[in-house]
């Protein structure tokens, strides 16, 4: 695992949201994201980890 994405791993289990928008910027995920963490944050803390562990296509 890279430094980078060791750091988005850290973020994404404090904010969530913001490691979304770092990974993926505005856009569908980070709504997607947003939606879960008001709603029950360890949802957003799932999907933001998927997030930012998936390999870009």
């Amino acid at each position: 695992m890279d430094t980078n994405k060791l750091l988005l791993v850290i973020i994404a289990i404090l904010l969530p949201p913001l490691a979304v928008f770092l990974k993926k910027g505005m856009g569908k995920d980070l709504l997607i994201n947003v939606l879960l963490c008001f709603f029950f944050f360890i949802p957003g803390l799932i999907h933001a980890i998927w997030v930012v562990l998936q390999e870009d296509l």
